[in-house]
């Protein structure tokens, strides 16, 4: 075994294998009693609180949390975990009030894209269907990647063979169950994982000591937990501005608001799933400022594992693996239903196919070509966090527009088009090239020293920021 690793490769794969084989079992097992399209898009809208709870959890955290919050810690401080934990988490409490609207407006609906087909004409449609199957795509790629680099840190394994294993397990029962087994097995993984991360905070506090608290923080980088430090405030905002509108996107989430037995579940459900998602996501940021505090060498996304691995436990490194395959695979099934259900429901009004096709079948196809992509990239370990951030400008352009015509009946296809288009480009101009020193306005097109050092500081958040309010200045003009 490598000494800079903490397991050997045999181990740590035969538990991939298991698990991966344990998940796809239970879900091919339970769909087998639920058959059709119904239950393949929507569980047959009969889903009761426990399930519904524990499958919005699951699905809102991803591997990711391992790895994104303790560096954005690092570098934007406690505002930058609290945006992230309050946007991993608000959309819940929106999808309340717009969840309660869609399904009395719209109850035999299965996705948001749908209810934006009636809404407005084809082309807009057509581009909010393909910015929302982007982001999941994006979102798919970043699961993948997260946990085959996870195995590969803990024990060397190659990259492709954990993202290949992930894949292969996931969609066999996905592809057969659909939502329904997306489910039920979100609800062994919830359970997996809440066991895991009571284990792992509790070993963190018992070992790390008085290091883990706000003061340690306090006394060895102040500046993260300062009232006075910009940057703490403008990732805040970023995380919470980015984060929330991409969930609000997530057809995962929209497919468990029409899945909810009755409206009444699907609150209680919405409510509880916020103030659990809060307090993991935080405390997950909080392990970054510590990690980063006690030894500012060590990787930034990497402040969970050092704390937790620093005794070089093995049994510590097989529950992690174990608890990194659970976030993935309860994060991956939902995103694979979610995109072939937006097949399978918004194919028959984008292409002119024969009457006699079977979108559901094809959905399936679909599946497999991107998840094909998927595991090329996810083998080959790209830092996606860049695209995932061009993603989320995406769905901060769309995000005004879209939900404000919920409500607002005025709104047309041409106006709605205007204000996103505006958007975007207003949001592209101040995005950061890959390496944050300048954007296509700041240092490309106009010099640098014509801006103030927060402008150059703050390029990413501001880009959020104008994508996301300049569709509603637009709106407003276009209404007088």
């Amino acid at each position: 075994m490598d000494k800079t690793h903490f397991i050997s490769q045999s181990t740590s794969l035969a538990l991939v294998i298991i698990i991966s084989l344990i998940f796809t079992s239970l879900g091919l097992y339970h769909s087998k009693k639920f058959k059709g399209t119904s239950n393949y898009l929507t569980a047959n809208r009969n889903i009761g609180f426990f399930s519904l709870t524990t499958s919005l959890v699951a699905s809102a955290l991803g591997a990711w949390i391992l790895f994104g919050p303790a560096a954005a810690a690092t570098w934007g401080g406690v505002g930058a975990v609290i945006g992230y934990a309050l946007g991993t988490a608000f959309p819940m409490i929106f999808l309340i009030y717009l969840g309660k609207k869609i399904r009395s407006e719209f109850p035999k609906g299965s996705s948001l894209i749908e209810f934006m087909r009636k809404k407005f004409g084809k082309s807009l449609f057509k581009l909010i269907l393909l910015m929302t199957i982007f982001y999941m795509f994006i979102f798919l790629c970043a699961e993948v990647t997260a946990v085959a680099v996870l195995i590969n840190y803990i024990s060397g394994t190659e990259l492709w063979i954990t993202a290949l294993i992930v894949l292969l397990a996931t969609l066999t029962y996905t592809l057969y169950g659909g939502l329904r087994a997306s489910i039920f097995t979100d609800n062994i993984q919830m359970i997996v994982i809440s066991i895991l991360l009571l284990v792992s905070v509790l070993y963190i506090f018992q070992y790390t000591g008085n290091e883990f608290s706000f003061e340690f923080v306090k006394q060895k980088n102040p500046q993260l937990l300062s009232g006075s430090y910009i940057p703490s405030y403008t990732a805040g905002l970023t995380f919470f501005i980015a984060v929330a509108a991409t969930n609000l996107f997530h057809q995962g989430n929209w497919q468990r608001v029409y899945a909810a037995k009755d409206y009444k579940t699907l609150k209680k459900s919405l409510w509880v799933s916020f103030f659990i998602i809060i307090p993991i996501v935080f405390f997950m940021g909080f392990t970054g400022m510590v990690s980063f505090s006690i030894d500012s060498s060590q990787r930034p996304d990497l402040g969970f594992f050092t704390l937790l691995l620093k005794e070089q436990s093995e049994t510590l490194s097989l529950l992690i693996i174990v608890l990194g395959l659970a976030l993935t695979i309860s994060t991956v099934d939902t995103l694979v239903n979610a995109i072939s259900s937006l097949f399978v429901v918004d194919g028959k009004a984008t292409f002119n196919f024969d009457k006699k096709t079977d979108y559901l079948k094809l959905s399936k196809y679909f599946i497999i070509i991107i998840s094909l992509i998927v595991f090329f990239i996810a083998s080959k370990g790209f830092d996606i966090l860049y695209l995932f951030l061009l993603a989320d400008l995406f769905c901060c352009a769309f995000v005004y527009t879209v939900f404000y015509s919920f409500y607002n009946k005025d709104i047309n296809e041409k106006t709605a088009y205007i204000s996103i288009i505006v958007g975007l480009i207003g949001g592209f101009l101040l995005f950061p090239f890959p390496d944050f020193s300048k954007s296509l306005l700041v240092g490309t097109l106009v010099s640098k020293e014509l801006f103030t050092p927060f402008v150059l500081q703050s390029l990413l958040f501001l880009s959020f920021v104008i994508a996301t309010f300049l569709p509603a200045i637009i709106l407003k003009i276009k209404k007088y």
